[in-house]
């Protein structure tokens, strides 16, 4: 990989890694508000919103100008929410901001890579992304519950620079500061990002059109044979993974008696289980093969019901692993032949926005839902059975639209079975 590649990572690792320490501090604040139990869900509703809401501009606006320059305004948005809640504004307003500046970021972090590296070595620069992506998610909920444990907060709220008064009070303001520092950061390696000297395209000044053009990519990538069914299975992929983001906390606070800092630690668990099944489709997954990944996810559906029956964390500990590692071995290959068809069909910032749109919706939806279930009180193990069947239902349905579509004409043919 050439050492471009290296920077557009490390900016991608420490922005997704504030936001994941964000999240933690935010359901600690919203706790701390006394605020009530379903709120917490209704973050990543908030976060999410805006990747649907603006899903007809972010694209355009992406592939407008430099993708280091996009990734570096984005950034700034998201620092300007993380600024909000430091100053008291309500943790779902906040955080609805970051989403903002991460529904901008994202067209430019994934269609940088389809910009500057050839298409064989997409499902090599997935897994890296993902990865890196979810070794941010690992460290940022374990970073977000170790400042807010109160013995840690409290040594680091005592430490006082000589002759500076930082303005730091409480432990919220405290963790905050630090994922400040990550997201400062993260704008840093921005600026280094390369220009892949791609054309621009001018942002129209018609909203309209920006409207009827993202519809017109929506349906060409739905069209797609092969389109469909990545975008199928990305869609389905990340509403699950927010979802059970919010399910393992629940889950381990009822069947493990784990604190929300010990809980946010075992999303962590699940988040190697992704690296390491990420790690092992970069290696041994070329655009080809990708689509023979599909039974993967039937298989982790019905493996996520066995949470049902753990209650001890020796048991927890391996069973999230392997759920992560299903996971991060059927999305990777997923993700670099919806890039690849979505680059060739539309460009790629266009493409990133329709994915990003249909991800994103699925998660409005599905913690919704999950929103729902905790409003009326269903027991976590109801939630539990209804999300695995769910998934593995969805699969199947998946995995037979693509049969039916090989037996119609090969597609998979034509795609590329290197990986170097």
């Amino acid at each position: 990989m050439p050492f471009g590649f290296y920077l557009i990572m490390a900016a991608q690792f420490f922005s997704a890694l504030a936001d994941n320490a964000l999240l933690i501090v935010a359901i600690a604040a919203l706790r701390e508000m006394h605020a009530p139990s379903a709120y917490e869900p209704l973050l990543k509703t908030f976060f999410t919103v805006s990747y649907v809401a603006l899903a007809a501009f972010v694209g355009a606006f992406a592939d407008s100008m430099p993708k280091w320059r996009v990734m570096f305004i984005s950034n700034t948005i998201k620092i300007i929410g993380c600024g909000m809640m430091f100053f008291s504004v309500h943790p779902l307003l906040a955080y609805a901001v970051v989403g903002l500046g991460a529904a901008a970021y994202s067209p430019a972090k994934y269609g940088i890579l389809t910009e500057y590296l050839p298409h064989r070595l997409l499902v090599v620069a997935n897994g890296w992304i993902e990865g890196l992506t979810v070794g941010a998610i690992i460290l940022g909920v374990l970073i977000g519950g170790v400042l807010i444990q109160p013995a840690i907060a409290q040594n680091l709220l005592s430490f006082d620079f000589p002759y500076i008064d930082t303005g730091v009070e409480t432990v919220s303001e405290m963790a905050i500061s630090f994922v400040g520092g990550f997201y400062m950061l993260a704008s840093v390696f921005n600026l280094y990002v390369p220009d892949t000297g791609v054309d621009h395209k001018p942002l129209h000044k018609n909203p309209w059109y920006l409207i009827r053009e993202f519809n017109h990519c929506l349906a060409l990538l739905w069209r797609d044979r092969l389109g469909q069914i990545s975008l199928a299975v990305t869609t389905l992929f990340w509403g699950a993974g927010a979802t059970l983001q919010f399910i393992v906390i629940k889950w381990a606070e009822v069947a493990l008696q784990l604190d929300l800092s010990k809980a946010s630690m075992l999303q962590g668990v699940v988040a190697v289980g992704v690296a390491l099944g990420a790690i092992g489709a970069a290696r041994m997954i070329t655009l080809r093969k990708s689509l023979r990944v599909i039974p993967l996810g039937i298989a982790m559906g019905l493996i996520v019901l066995v949470m049902n029956f753990v209650q001890h964390i020796w048991l927890a500990v391996p069973l999230l692993i392997i759920i992560g590692a299903l996971s991060g071995f059927f999305v990777v290959p997923m993700n670099a032949l919806l890039q690849h068809r979505g680059h060739i069909l539309m460009g790629a910032g266009h493409s990133i926005a329709v994915q990003n749109f249909n991800e994103n919706l699925s998660i409005l939806m599905m913690t919704g839902l999950y929103y729902l279930m905790v409003k009326i009180d269903l027991s976590i193990y109801w939630v539990i059975t209804l999300f695995g069947l769910f998934v593995s239902a969805s699969m199947l349905l998946v995995k037979r639209r693509h049969e039916a579509n090989q037996r119609e004409h090969d597609d998979v043919i034509h795609l590329d079975d290197g990986t170097h």
